[in-house]
Formats: structure tokens, sequence, C-alpha cells
């Protein structure tokens, strides 16, 4: 524990058992186990968090691969059609980058 030995540990025992008393040594010993359980808790908590932000940061990532994939694919496909695009076709890829645009936006505003 601490990187402490029985010998340290036993002689850390008997200077409490001597300064505190037997009366208060339980109080304080309870009161060290408490102040580590928050310790605990409180570094549970910190690695919760930080998975969360990892976890939307690859999201943010994944939305912006799949952005790019479909800004591609309009492109290609305005290509193929000899750069003639109805307005039919316009609205969908407005619709699209629209669309893409708030679900980053979304993932944006979660993250902060």
């Amino acid at each position: 524990m601490f990187g402490m030995g029985f010998g340290e540990i036993l002689l850390v025992v008997i200077v409490a058992i001597i300064f505190l008393g037997p009366e208060k040594l339980p109080e304080a010993m309870v009161k060290v186990a408490k102040f580590f359980k928050s310790i605990k808790g409180s570094i549970s908590d910190a690695k919760d968090a930080l998975e969360s932000e990892i976890n939307i940061s690859e999201m943010k990532k994944d939305a912006l691969e799949y952005k790019e994939k479909i800004e591609k694919g309009a492109t290609n496909l305005y290509n193929e059609t000899g750069g003639s695009e109805s307005r039919e076709v316009g609205a969908i890829f407005s619709d699209l980058k629209r669309d893409t645009q708030k679900s980053l936006d979304d993932v944006s505003g979660k993250q902060s």
C-alpha cells in the first residue's frame, strides 16, 4: 500500500495509537477510509468523463468522413451528368449538405 512495507505500516499504527489514543483511533480510521473512497470516486468520475469526450471526438471524426464521402459522390455525379444538374438534383444535394452539417453541429454542440 503506497510503497510501504509491513514494518512501516505497523510503525504508523503504533504512532497513531500513541498520539490519538484508543478512543479516537477508530474515528480517525473511518475518516481516512472515507477520504480514500472519495478520492477513488473522483478519479472514476474523471475517467468516465474522459472516455465520454474521446467517444464524442471519434463520432465527430466519423461524421466528417461521411460528409467528405457524400460530397465526393455528389461531385462525381455532377461531373458524370455533364455539369447540367437539374433543379431537383440541386435541391437534393443542398438538403444533403444541410443535413450533414446539422449532424456535425449537433455532435460539436454535445462536445462543448
